[in-house]
């Protein structure tokens, strides 16, 4: 094996959102369709302004507990419980916990969402290198995650995908990334990680021990604590880098 070779990696994991995949950041927590199926499933209990200002006080607070160092994922009925319905009338509580699963999708799933540049040839030239690919990924339904990768035509490419919801656990804690190596059947210290947070990906990538932990920055702006916000192995901007990476 020449030594371009064995520099290679086992695998690489990629992060979903910010990495595969991102979205401009929205005006509204949640879409309009989202709000109009929670207000029809409820019988017009509440308005759609109380379920939109629901979303979006509940939101935020998710999104606060998200950026705790939280080694386990909260199951989608919990978060419904805890952050959007939890004042709701008793008949509104009721029905939208009859349609948890259903409603987390759409809650989790972008219109918005696009490939990130060079993505789709990254992804293409790491299997014309035979090189195996996963996703590792914090969601609240990693459903809606497969049938975006699925409709984006890449899905094919990802021997394994990992997701939060479905693991119960969520980056930062390593078992992420361990699940996915031990359904390829690689050494973890012999893989690359990919994600667009130090906070989440590289700190799960350091307790995972990877052999490189690749920071593709996105919109997204990590908490401001270093001490749980590690620097990266290596930095780079889109697919494109990912494949520069490669070559080398």
């Amino acid at each position: 094996m020449d030594a371009g070779a064995a520099m290679r990696p086992a695998a690489l994991l990629l992060d979903f959102g910010g990495v595969l995949a991102d979205s401009p950041r929205e005006a509204r927590p949640v879409s309009p369709e989202l709000v109009l199926k929670v207000y029809n499933l409820i019988h017009g209990v509440l308005t759609p302004g109380r379920i939109q200002q629901s979303f979006a006080t509940g939101g935020e607070a998710y999104a606060r507990w998200r950026d705790e160092d939280s080694p386990d994922e909260l199951p989608q009925a919990e978060v419904w419980e805890r952050f959007v319905i939890k004042d709701w009338p008793p008949a509104a509580q009721v029905a939208v916990r009859g349609a948890i699963t259903k409603l987390s999708y759409a809650w989790a799933w972008r219109n918005s969402w696009e490939l990130r540049p060079g993505i789709r040839e990254a992804l293409a030239a790491y299997t014309t290198a035979g090189i195996p690919l996963a996703v590792v990924s914090n969601t609240l339904s990693g459903a809606a995650h497969r049938d975006y990768l699925a409709a984006a035509g890449i899905d094919h490419h990802f021997a394994v995908q990992i997701y939060s919801d479905e693991a119960g656990v969520r980056k930062p804690n390593p078992q992420m990334i361990w699940n996915a190596t031990d359904a390829l059947g690689v050494p973890p210290a012999e893989c690359w990680f990919v994600g667009d947070s130090r906070r989440r990906d590289v700190a799960c990538a350091r307790r995972a021990d990877v052999a490189k932990a690749i920071l593709m920055p996105s919109g997204r702006k990590d908490p401001d604590d270093p001490m749980l916000s590690p620097e990266p192995d290596v930095i780079v901007q889109d697919g494109f880098g990912l494949i520069a990476l490669l070559s080398e």
